[in-house]
This record gives C-alpha cells, structure tokens and sequence, in this order.
C-alpha cells in the first residue's frame, strides 16, 4: 500500500484557494441581490408613477365629463356661458372652470375691423394693425388667382418656402405660420383667439378686457363702463349691449367649450388639463373633443376647426 503525504503547505494553499472561490461567490451574489434590488426598487417607482398619472388622467375625464353633464341637462336656451364648480371623485378632487369660446376672437370668422382692434390693442402701431390684419383674412380666404394672388407673391418675396393656406386656420397656433406679423404680437394674440366659436362675434360677459377693447368703437370710458357693470350680479346683461353697440358684440354662447380641470389626487399631487369641446345635438356622443392640453408637459392635440 503506498500513502501519498500532502505538505502542510500545499494544504493550506488548498484552503485558500477554496476560501477565495466562496469569497467570489459571495461578492456575486451580493452584487446579483443588489442588482434585483435596484430593479425592484425603480420598477415600484415607476408603477407608482403610472399609477398616480392614470388616475390624475381618470380625474381630468372626470372633470370634463361632469361639465358636460351640467352644460347638456341645462335647456339651451338658458343654458350658461361660463361657470366654475368643484367636486370629489372617489379619493380625488377635481375643481373644472367651463367658457364658451364666444368669449375669444374666432380667426376663421372675426371681421376686419375686429382683428384690427385687437392687433392694436396687442401692441402694434394703429398704422400697421390694419396690414397685419389683412394677412390674417388672405390666409384663410380662398383664392382662384394663382402666381397672380397678391399674398401670394408677398410669401415668395419674403423667402417662405410655403404659399397661404386660402382656407380656415385648422389651429390657433397656425398663427405662427402668417407672414407679416411680428412674432411678439402673435405671442400676445394667441391666449385670445380660437378656431373653434364659428362666429364672427365675441360674447362681451365673458370675453377678457383685451378683447373687449378690440370691439369696434369702443372708447377707454366704454369699456370701463361694461367691466364694471358685468361685474355687478344684479345688473341686466342686456344693458352690456347697449353700452358696447355694434354687431361684433354679442351675450350668445358657442357650442364649443373650453374647459379647465385642476385635479388634487389622494396622495396631494396635482395636475390641469385643459380641453376644447363640442356639444353636439344630436349622435349617440353628446361631445366631440377638438383640443386637449395638459399643462404638466404643454402637449396639445389640436384638432380642425368644426363645419358651421
């Protein structure tokens, strides 16, 4: 029988090796458990944050929906242009702002001299206001001229590498896209204007003071004169009219909507949307959405102007 003798000294290099191998082994498992808590750890994350934007995004339908619902159990006749509530929903709270968008200036439908007074109020010179309207109309009338249109040579004179639309502005923001017009007006036109009224009038109760200032004939005396008396629950709106005069002034509602809905979720975090939307007469929906913004990330899905 033959024995083999082992040195201490390879013994213990035999140990060595063996605790080295389990210390890598546990380093790898700590950095695998590491690892799975990260991911652990950012996956809650980001299911609470999904969790918290679907149900502000549920509150915000809710808002919306709960305007509707005031704005269609209401006869039309008497039905209001504008109003504030707030409500719970579930474990949330919603407060909705509604508005007719007869209180803003329609860039489909507003006359000449309507457009000139709100561009002149805007902060362009009363000397070029009435050019800068111009622009606006060519835009969106059609045209059979061809090369021969004048505002057609103007674009291609001013190196546009686009002609007019000739037809309604699809967009607000479109705007942006009329030559002519210095972009700091445009920026101070756009919170007042919309595509969606299809009238050519504005509803002085509701309107902001820009653009009742805009109307035609109004003085500095008028126009402190209906702000003062809207103001005043127990004055008869019908006096506004009176006051204001001309047919670029109305009390009339538009069948579009601006609605604004700040929500409060359970756990305290808030958010705002801000929708444009039709109501419809008939149809099996009693809306059509044709604008939704949310206000945490500005985006906006706006959609063409509806037939009148």
């Amino acid at each position: 029988m033959e024995f083999v003798l082992v040195s201490s000294g390879k013994r213990q290099n035999a140990r060595g090796f063996i605790v080295v191998a389990v210390l890598w082994i546990l380093a790898a498992l700590s950095a695998l458990v590491l690892i799975y808590l990260s991911y652990v750890t950012n996956t809650a994350y980001v299911v609470t944050g999904t969790a918290d934007r679907v149900q502000a995004e549920a509150l915000e339908s809710a808002g919306v929906e709960l305007a509707v619902y005031q704005l269609t159990s209401i006869n039309e006749a008497t039905r209001p242009t504008s109003g504030t509530f707030n409500a719970k929903v579930g474990a949330g709270k919603v407060t909705v702002t509604f508005r007719s968008e007869a209180a803003r200036i329609d860039l489909n439908a507003a006359p000449k001299g309507l457009l000139t007074g709100f561009i002149a109020g805007s902060g362009a010179a009363p000397s070029d206001a009435a050019g800068y309207a111009d622009h606006i109309l060519a835009w969106r009338a059609p045209t059979q001229l061809g090369d021969d249109d004048p505002e057609n040579s103007f674009y291609r004179n001013s190196g546009a590498a686009y002609l007019p639309r000739h037809a309604p502005f699809p967009a607000a923001e479109e705007l942006w896209s009329v030559k002519g017009i210095p972009p700091e007006i445009i920026e101070r036109m756009l919170p007042f204007v919309t595509v969606f009224s299809n009238l050519a009038s504005v509803n002085i109760f509701d309107a902001a003071p820009q653009v009742v200032a805009a109307l035609p004939g109004m003085t500095p005396e008028k126009l402190q004169d209906v702000l003062a008396q809207r103001a005043d629950p127990t004055q008869d709106r019908q006096s506004l009219l009176g006051i204001a005069g001309g047919e670029a002034a109305t009390l009339a509602g538009s069948k579009a909507y601006r609605i604004t809905v700040d929500v409060e979720a359970r756990n305290g975090r808030r958010s705002t949307a801000e929708a444009v939307i039709l109501l419809l007469e008939s149809g099996t929906e009693p809306y059509r959405v044709l604008s939704w913004r949310n206000a945490s990330d500005g985006s906006a899905v706006p959609q063409r102007a509806f037939p009148g």
